[in-house]
């Protein structure tokens, strides 16, 4: 039996915090490799499409050691970029991850997160004071930054079992306002009280403990099965797709959802619940 793969590392430094400094490994918390991907082919041979990168001057093939980085400064006319100049931005982020900032960890609007890092002691003598920064960090989010992949990102860290996990975040003005959403400007402020009252009657039907494992892609199962099938030489018919009827009367939409739910559930009952409640009366007759 194959054991699991060992994560990699994107990139090590230190996360500061004051005076302390814990040497530190960074993750990657997401699986890219759990989506499907495909390869672009020629349709008429099925040939493998090569991305050549083409010089249109010179009409020739360039080699990757001939490919330089050029900032467009002007229409046309460009500063080139070698790795020399890049290697000194040497801002204290590409090395440290300096924690300036802490709050409560549900202070930060989701809106903000982009995309989640695990971060892990980097050797033994780092272990301990990472363990008891991660207890310190309880229920608080420390806010800092990190150089990654040619950019500075805001991050935010908090404890996660056994690591810290830190999320990149958007900046402010990355952020739109709802405001510009002109269809958001003509929804009503007051709505009908019987009506939200009977709406969280509805939804109160459905509360319960969330599982994501329970939760799968089921179009990514489903582009699978027909990969599948084609490799097999079979054909797959599409399923029709019905559209959801219009709600003409939300009241009334609302009462048939409470109804489909409860014949629904009744359906669904335990027997043993259905002998005990008929067995009920024939003890009383014989009483």
């Amino acid at each position: 039996m194959m054991g699991r793969m060992a994560a990699r590392s994107t990139w090590k430094g230190y996360l500061k915090i004051s005076l302390v400094n814990i040497p530190i490994k960074v993750f990657p918390a997401t699986d890219a490799g759990a989506t499907l991907s495909f390869n672009q082919l020629h349709a008429e041979c099925q040939t493998r499409i090569q991305q050549k990168r083409w010089c249109p001057t010179c009409e020739k093939e360039v080699p990757n050691t001939d490919i330089v980085k050029g900032y467009e400064f002007e229409k046309g006319r460009y500063v080139v970029m070698g790795e020399e100049d890049i290697e000194k931005v040497r801002v204290e982020s590409t090395r440290v991850i300096n924690l300036e900032k802490f709050t409560d960890d549900t202070e930060i609007d989701p809106i903000y997160l982009e995309r989640p890092y695990y971060l892990a002691p980097d050797g033994p003598v780092a272990r301990e004071a990472f363990a008891v920064i991660r207890e310190g960090m309880k229920g608080k989010a420390g806010i800092g930054k990190v150089a990654l992949y040619g950019r500075e990102y805001l991050i935010k860290v908090q404890p996660r079992e056994k690591g810290l996990i830190m999320y990149t975040l958007r900046h402010a003005s990355e952020i739109r306002s709802m405001d510009a959403i002109e269809e958001l400007a003509d929804v009503p402020a007051q709505v009908k009280p019987a009506e939200v009252a009977l709406a969280r009657q509805v939804m109160g039907t459905f509360e319960g403990e969330l599982d994501f494992a329970a939760y799968k892609d089921e179009y990514q199962e489903g582009l699978r099965e027909i990969i599948d099938a084609k490799v097999a030489g079979r054909e797959v018919v599409a399923q029709e797709v019905e559209a959801p009827p219009k709600v003409v009367n939300l009241m009334e939409a609302l009462r048939k959802s409470l109804d489909s739910i409860s014949a629904t559930r009744k359906k669904t009952a335990p027997a043993t619940a259905t002998v005990e409640k008929a067995a009920a009366p024939r003890k009383r007759a014989r009483a």
